[in-house]
């Protein structure tokens, strides 16, 4: 719910905004969504007793770095529609449109064995290549058991399992006999 509402207040501040603009209000607005991890903050915007012209000042002193007119009645525009809280998912709404415009996209790969870096650089130039986009990939270590690539803003995930691939040998050799 809180995405179809981000995009319609996205689709309006996009317009007649170029890309670098864009790139801006994405630099901007992904800002505000990380003080929403912040308990404290999130504990101020969403107290009903704090005025909204309180809450109003608060946001706008987090964007006065932005100088952006637009940006700040957007907030005010938040804050008076009592939006407030769409913040973050207008902030990955607005990555993924930057990513979607740029064509590029950051990716993935999970392992519980270390990648090496060439290979790495490697499945995201296959990958970019094969999809036409720029993708950059990064290593994260865990317990899969196999290699798992993920590329979310354009919906691939690829996995190669070894208890898969065992299973489906044994299989193979079962069907063979």
């Amino acid at each position: 719910m809180e995405e179809l509402i981000a995009k319609r207040y996205i689709k309006a501040l996009g317009m007649g905004s170029d890309l670098a603009s864009m790139q801006n209000m994405t630099t901007v607005f992904s800002a505000l969504a990380e003080s929403f991890k912040n308990d404290k903050f999130v504990s101020i915007i969403a107290n009903p007793s704090i005025k909204a012209q309180e809450k109003s000042n608060i946001l706008l002193e987090a964007v006065k770095s932005a100088n952006s007119d637009k940006i700040n009645n957007f907030i005010k525009l938040l804050v008076e529609n009592k939006r407030i809280n769409i913040i973050p998912v207008i902030a990955q709404e607005l990555k993924s449109d930057l990513a979607k415009a740029a064509k590029t996209y950051e990716g993935v790969i999970y392992s519980d064995t270390d990648i090496d870096s060439k290979v790495i650089e490697e499945l995201s130039a296959g990958l970019g290549k094969k999809y036409d986009v720029t993708i950059s990939l990064t290593f994260v270590k865990n317990d899969f058991n196999g290699i798992k690539v993920e590329v979310e803003g354009l919906g691939i995930e690829i996995n190669f399992s070894k208890d898969r691939i065992d299973r489906q040998i044994i299989e193979h050799i079962i069907k063979a006999i």
